[in-house]
């Protein structure tokens, strides 16, 4: 059988395409025969060939792998003495590393405690005087500790000794080498009784990768992830270190002397320990060497003859970018700003980019306006708030400048201030619309790059103009159609196209009378079938569903029903992930606009996307090495009743060569729309999604612990949908097995969501789950809490989040004490997820009992107080809008007033605190929770009406802020609705009305004229001794598009009441108006 089995073998390696097949069909044949086994050892161990040993050696380790069951006890006892026979043999390296491969897949079978001559081969090699010894023993040991490293943990503090002592070795950087693999795969599993040992590899760690460097970057750079896994896994060991890693890893980020990819791989590391120990990395003040290191990377001038990616005319592939030392710099940059306090970077950031900026190197100049457009979205209120102007003018400038690169960084500047700086930025829309309109007509269209960064710059900025869009939409709209119909160049008309969508934003129904082209265009784009009109399909599916959404009901009702059979048939008749996607978002949009067209459809579109979210379609296996005998993987050889031994120990199908996967970003955002769109589609649709709630579910559930963010955030929000889409249907029809059905449901959303907040690694992700709680809370109200201690592991999770103590926070640096001013300053995403828990508390205060709520209330209570002394506006504006919130929902259930009442004395003084805020946002979320306090607490504060009187006359004698007069109105009037008695009207009443029509906080409209509605039944004489304002800001409530209904019937349930009962009076102020607007009162309060 050896003999023969050599034969087969050699011919396996001949170049003849038709003697490997012949082999190969005797090789299957031969592998029937359980004496396969012995004699492949034999080959494995004395074949003078060195392929074949090699051959044989990865062949017994696929037959270990796939069958290893069917191999005789008597048979394996032999392959575990012979691989380790043949290991000491060996001195070809490639046949060394396929027995170690070999000697893993047996430990995964066999425990090494149940293998001693493996564990006393590992101790006599690796303790050798012989470096060659070493190195093979450590080579062995890194193979089967990665393959099964928990099996070894008896051993791991015996295995740390060793690696101190392997760590010195700086001749043998082999040894090195697989001395740090082994350790990383140990990491994971270390325990409480390691954490010392493990903690003194530290500084020999960092010189043994510098000797690696020095030896093999390749093998250097994978060496760096044990970085990553000390931090991912116990960065408590690596903090009393962090001054020393951050170091070399900034060394090797700055060497031009070193590959790309280890000089990513350094800045990735930074990036990694500053998103998890923000806070240490301040303390040991590495914010400035990190910057320094930065910026000669950021400004660096691309080789001659080359520009950077984003500089070419012609795509460049988006792989690339991670590769790139300058990009990733970006990278760390953006990372600082997302998790360091703004006090603390800014400081330091501002003057090298001031500097950058008045550079005479345009790639200086570029490095600035790059670091400007990386900070937009980590230290968006600190800018919006203290450097808009003097940022926004720079940037502006820069779009005149002699350089072309200078520009396009000015364009992306430009659009990322537009997308994070709302709305202050908004309010340059006179400056900022004729310039970029100017910039765009100036442009040589065939340079479709930079258009590309000018069509960047403009769609971002029109997104959020809103209404004042207006002026501008008649020329906006000509470019684009222009474009669309006359343009030859495809990118040109897909920038258009998408352009069309951010204008839909911002105009809604103002673009309706553009409709009509616009959707010419479109199902011109969408019928076209060339393979070269798929991206431009994509954006015009994507610009149809804002289209959807915007355009108007009216509108667009009428092409709902063909716009869902597109999708249908683009999604049959093209295999594309993205072009998929954007139907998901189109059937999304369609389900709010027009449910019962997309009725018939469901079951099609359901199981599309629920296909999506099964699919492994784009993932990709990354192997250990190249499968030359992927003919060996002969399942066809299997017997009948075989199969019922497959699996029992759950190994049979580990596929030993997978060292990894990755998936392609096309089919990551295909999950994460597929996910938004059913939970939007469930939620639109009602009852009509009930026969496909439960499997859409299931699928959706199942990608909570997705790898990639974008997906477990989506599918969250999905989650949250289903809840509320299952609350309507009972709602609706409110039998027994709806409520049971809803129960069932809402107990596995929210143990699902209140884990990830708690051990999600990505604020992302625990923001979506904390905004998917409150959406089912404020929805499914107190059907939300039926549960066994629902209500308190909502609170318990929530008054957590506040004290910063779930995973995804930074709690400082372990070790080292934090108890310092650092606390009161954190970065602006951290200060984003205290809002969203935050926002769940005044929802609970409305859904819950009030009296099993209000103990959690009173620990919550002072964390929220606390904020409202911080240096930052964020905090001092959550915490006074916090507290007004949840006492407008104490003011609206059964025993809130009490409640109010007996919190009073706590909250007060930090209100009276904020509407005397320096900001204005501060002072407007302050008075409105003076009013709500009045409005809840009642009697209980009569007695403070003189002080908040007094107040509020001295705020409307100099407040020029719009907003924040609104709701000192709609404070006096809750003040006077609680206890008339307690306010000197005579005084109040004309101050009140004078600051009438409302101008920003239009929902207050509702509390104004319910007021002047209630003093007109108690005191008529006083309202009509001012009917003539009040009838003239009535007019002008009436004529806005914004009213809601409850609003606008409340208003007109007082104006008739006043015509009633004082038609004379009535009569006299309508005559103080203009025709028209006297005629449209007359047609609005005559009207049944």
């Amino acid at each position: 059988m050896t003999e023969k089995l050599e034969a087969i073998l050699s011919r396996l390696a001949e170049p003849d395409s038709s003697a490997v097949q012949q082999a190969t069909a005797q090789l299957k044949v031969a592998f029937r025969d359980p004496s396969v086994i012995p004699a492949l050892c034999v080959l494995m161990t004395n074949s003078q060939n060195e392929q074949i040993r090699q051959s044989a050696a990865v062949m017994l380790r696929l037959r270990v792998t796939k069958h290893w069951r069917k191999i005789s006890t008597e048979h394996r006892e032999r392959l575990k003495a012979e691989v380790l026979r043949a290991f000491q043999k060996e001195t070809e390296h490639a046949v060394r590393h396929s027995l170690s491969q070999l000697s893993a897949v047996l430990v995964k079978r066999e425990s090494p405690d149940r293998w001693p001559a493996l564990l006393a081969l590992l101790d006599e090699s690796t303790k050798s005087i012989s470096p060659e010894d070493r190195r093979v023993g450590l080579l062995l040991l890194s193979k089967v500790v990665e393959s099964n490293p928990e099996p070894f943990r008896p051993h791991y503090c015996q295995l740390l000794e060793l690696f101190g002592t392997v760590l010195e070795d700086l001749g043998n950087p082999s040894a090195l080498y697989y001395c740090i693999l082994t350790l990383t795969a140990m990491t994971a599993y270390t325990g409480t009784e390691e954490m010392a040992l493990m903690r003194s590899l530290i500084p020999k760690l960092i010189v043994a990768i510098g000797r690696l460097i020095q030896a093999d970057q390749d093998q250097a750079s994978e060496a760096m992830e044990v970085f990553d896994e000390l931090m991912e896994s116990e960065v408590s060991i690596i903090v009393p270190y962090i001054s020393e890693v951050v170091q070399f890893c900034l060394e090797v980020s700055a060497d031009p002397g070193l590959s790309d990819s280890l000089r990513v791989k350094a800045l990735s590391c930074i990036a990694f320990l500053v998103r998890l120990k923000s806070k240490a990395v301040l303390k040991q003040k590495l914010v400035g060497p990190i910057l320094q290191m930065l910026f000669p990377l950021l400004s660096a001038v691309p080789p001659p003859g080359q520009e950077d990616p984003e500089d070419q005319e012609q795509a460049v592939d988006d792989d690339g970018d991670s590769e790139s030392p300058k990009h990733f710099a970006a990278q760390v940059l953006d990372t600082l700003a997302l998790h360091l306090p703004p006090e603390k970077l800014l400081p330091l950031l501002m003057p090298p980019v001031e500097t950058c900026l008045a550079s005479r190197n345009p790639y200086e100049r570029k490095a600035g306006l790059m670091c400007l457009a990386v900070l937009a979205e980590g230290c968006a209120d600190h800018i919006r708030t203290k450097m808009l102007e003097s940022v926004l003018q720079t940037v502006c400038s820069c779009l005149s400048d002699s350089s072309v690169v200078v520009r396009g960084a000015a364009l992306f500047a430009l659009g990322q201030f537009s997308e994070h700086l709302q709305p202050e930025i908004s309010k340059y829309s006179s400056d900022l619309m004729p310039l970029l309109l100017g910039y765009l007509s100036a442009l040589d269209h065939t340079k479709t790059g930079h258009i590309n960064k000018a069509f960047y710059a403009l769609e971002n900025f029109l997104e959020n103009l809103g209404k004042d869009i207006h002026p501008y939409l008649p020329t906006l709209m000509d470019i684009m159609l222009a474009a669309l119909s006359e343009s030859q160049n495809l990118k040109i008309q897909e920038l258009a196209v998408s352009a069309v969508g951010a204008i839909a934003n911002a105009a809604k129904e103002l673009l309706a009378p553009y409709f009509v082209p616009v959707i010419s265009s479109l199902k011109g784009f969408l019928t076209d079938t060339r393979e070269e009109m798929r991206s431009l399909q994509t954006q015009a599916l994507d610009t149809l569903s804002v289209l959807a959404r915007t355009v108007g009901k009216d509108v667009f009702a009428p092409l709902a029903a063909e716009c869902v059979q597109l999708g249908l048939n683009l999604t049959d008749a093209v295999d594309d992930p993205d072009l998929r996607r954007c139907t998901y978002s189109l059937f999304s949009a369609v389900s709010t606009v027009s449910p019962d067209c997309l009725t018939p459809h469901l079951p099609a579109i359901t199981t599309i996307m629920l296909m999506a979210l099964k699919s492994t379609e784009g993932v990709r296996t990354h192997l250990e090495e190249d499968k030359q005998f992927i003919l060996l993987d002969d399942d066809e050889e299997e017997e009948e009743g075989d199969t019922s031994l497959e699996d029992d120990e759950g190994h049979e199908e580990e596929g030993t060569d997978v060292a990894g996967f990755s998936v392609e970003n096309a089919y990551i955002d295909e999950k994460a729309d597929a996910c938004e769109a059913l939970g939007e589609m469930a939620f639109s649709t009602g009852a009509a999604f009930l026969p496909f709630l439960e499997s859409s579910f299931q699928q959706v559930y199942e990608l909570r612990d997705f790898p990639h963010e974008d997906v477990r955030r989506s599918a969250f929000g999905a989650m949250g949908q289903f809840c509320r889409a299952q609350h309507t249907v009972w709602q609706g029809d409110p039998t027994e097995d709806h409520q049971q059905a809803l129960q069932r449901l809402l107990s596995v959303v929210l143990c699902c969501l209140l884990e990830a907040v708690r051990q999600d690694r990505e604020r992302h992700v625990v923001m979506a789950a904390l905004e998917a709680m409150n959406a089912i809370l404020q929805s499914c109200q107190g059907e939300a809490l039926q549960g066994p201690d629902r209500l308190t592991d909502i609170c318990r999770t929530i008054r957590d989040v506040l004290k910063k103590k779930i995973t995804c926070q930074d709690g400082g640096g372990d070790d080292d004490n934090d108890d310092d001013d650092e606390d009161d300053q954190q970065a602006e995403y951290d200060a984003m997820l205290l809002e969203f828990a935050g926002e769940g508390i005044p929802l609970l205060a409305a859904a819950a009992p009030v009296d099993a709520f209000a103990p959690h209330l009173r620990e919550m209570l002072p964390l929220i107080i606390n904020k409202a002394a911080s240096c930052t506006v964020a905090d001092r504006s959550f915490s006074v809008g916090t507290l007004a919130e949840i006492l407008q929902a104490l003011g609206r259930v059964p025993g809130g007033s009490e409640v109010a009442g007996q919190l009073a004395t706590q909250v007060l003084p930090v209100l009276v605190g904020g509407a005397r805020d320096d900001d204005a946002e501060v002072r407007s979320n302050s008075v409105f929770g003076l009013g709500a306090l009045a409005e809840a607490a009642g009697p209980a504060v009569l007695q403070d009406y003189p002080m908040m009187l007094a107040l509020f006359s001295s705020l409307l004698s100099k407040e020029v802020d719009a907003r924040v007069i609104d709701n000192l109105c709609a404070a006096i009037c809750r003040l006077i609705m609680s206890s008339a008695e307690a306010v000197p009207l005579e005084q109040v009443f004309p101050a009140l009305v004078s600051r009438l029509p409302l101008k920003e906080d239009l929902e207050e409209n509702q509390t104004v004229f319910s007021c002047l509605a209630f003093l007109y039944g108690q005191q008529p004489s006083l309202v009509l001794g001012h009917l003539t304002a009040i009838v003239s800001a009535s007019s002008h409530v009436l004529r806005s598009k914004d009213v809601d209904t409850e609003t606008l019937n409340t208003l007109l349930v007082f104006l008739r009441n006043v015509v009633g009962r004082n038609p004379t009076e009535f009569e006299g102020a309508l005559m103080s108006l203009p025709p028209e607007q006297r005629e449209g009162l007359t047609a609005a309060v005559t009207q049944s």
